[in-house]
């Protein structure tokens, strides 16, 4: 494994719309692998191929697993509610992630993106959604998810499509936040 670049603003491969996986070889999982790492290293609990300039649909996540105990000692997956219960890592891998559904209810979460450190907006999205992939070892996957993973999956996919957290703004907010951020990025 080793550590990729992550792009900044403005780097125009940041727009680009990722072509599906068509053979999920060695390769696309060293891709993945390297991309988890890259996250980790990073701070961050997402991460787009479009982030480190490949044009693949495939997106790497880790927002946690929350252990609560039951009657029966059972586990439970994280909900996206943050409180004083033990959480865990929860590495997630996708290949070719496609939304079959999003849920009615509307949420604004907070969202930051490793393309755009150090800046944050609240983002309104569905709270809930439904996705199916194909995992590291070719198996296809759905899932249900709300909270901090809904929010997640949706903010990678949208990498994948070309689109960014800002994009999901007013554009007065979205302008004032890259501009900023292509000036403080050019400093260094």
């Amino acid at each position: 494994m080793s550590l990729k670049e992550i792009i900044k603003v403005p780097n125009p491969f940041l727009k680009v719309t990722a072509k599906p996986v068509k053979v999920i070889d060695e390769n696309i999982l060293t891709i993945l692998d390297d991309m988890m790492e890259t996250m980790y290293h990073a701070n961050g609990i997402g991460l787009a191929a479009t982030q480190i300039a490949i044009d693949k649909r495939l997106i790497v996540m880790d927002c946690g697993k929350k252990k609560f105990e039951t009657q029966d000692k059972s586990e439970k997956e994280y909900n996206g509610k943050i409180d004083n219960e033990q959480i865990e890592s929860f590495p997630i891998k996708m290949i070719n992630p496609e939304i079959i559904s999003l849920g009615e209810n509307i949420e604004e979460m907070e969202e930051g993106c490793l393309s755009i450190p150090g800046y944050n907006a609240k983002i309104k999205r569905p709270s809930s959604l439904k996705v199916k992939y194909i995992d590291e070892n070719k198996k296809s996957k759905t899932i249900n998810a709300d909270g901090l993973l809904a929010t997640c999956i949706q903010h990678e996919i949208d990498h994948l499509n070309g689109i960014l957290f800002i994009d999901h703004l007013s554009k007065l907010k979205r302008e004032i936040i890259f501009k900023k951020a292509i000036k403080e990025y050019s400093k260094n």
